[in-house]
């Protein structure tokens, strides 16, 4: 149930990180006026609506991918076993999880219809390079959902590398999975896992950038 749920927010969320002058607007007005933007282009998007695939992971691959620090992300999960990795094991684990990612965002996007996003007051140092913004999805049905992100600046702006679904944060979610995976087969067994799974997910249509049949 709570990956099903996961599923379902994170592109609301993600979908957010586009947008220039990233740097001259403090993160919560960034993440407040970009979400707002891309959340309405989803919803009067009438081939989005319909599921259109090819469409949707257009929208992930242009609007979201460029402002998530995939790397930092996939370190966090890995945790100690991120400096065991070799370089190549590094960027080959990246790759794989950053694919996962997109897969889960494209999978679930075409699902957006009437939420919104509530944003609350911030508790930041203004000065702070990493910063928690607090929000929450309010939906038509249901009890508003707490959403927080975690953002961190960078030389090419404010980037997100983690995400708070109802108390329990992204990273940690799949830090459990990783060790549980790199403890049967090392790095190697972790990686080749995704990948697995990459492929299954592909042959859906979905391809993310960069990749071929």
């Amino acid at each position: 149930m709570f990956r099903k749920l996961f599923a379902l927010i994170l592109p609301v969320v993600m979908a957010g990180f586009m947008g220039a002058a990233q740097a001259q607007e403090s993160p919560e007005a960034f993440v407040q006026r970009i979400s707002t933007d891309v959340l309405d282009a989803a919803k009067n998007d009438k081939s989005i609506q319909s599921g259109n695939q090819q469409q949707v992971l257009k929208l992930v691959q242009e609007k979201i991918l460029p402002y998530v620090d995939f790397k930092r992300m996939t370190a966090l999960a890995a945790g100690r076993y991120w400096r065991e990795a070799t370089p190549q094991q590094q960027d080959r684990l990246s790759s794989e999880f950053r694919d996962l990612l997109i897969y889960t965002y494209a999978g679930a996007i075409a699902q957006i219809r009437d939420q919104q996003l509530e944003f609350k007051p911030s508790r930041n140092d203004p000065s702070s390079s990493t910063v928690v913004v607090r929000s929450q999805v309010v939906q038509p049905r249901g009890e508003p959902i707490e959403l927080d992100y975690r953002l961190a600046k960078t030389g090419d702006g404010w980037k997100i590398y983690d995400l708070n679904v109802l108390g329990a944060w992204l990273v940690e979610t799949y830090k459990g999975n990783f060790a549980s995976e790199i403890s049967k087969g090392g790095i190697d067994g972790l990686i080749n896992t995704l990948a697995e799974r990459n492929k299954r997910l592909a042959a859906g249509g979905l391809r993310p950038a960069g990749k071929s049949s």
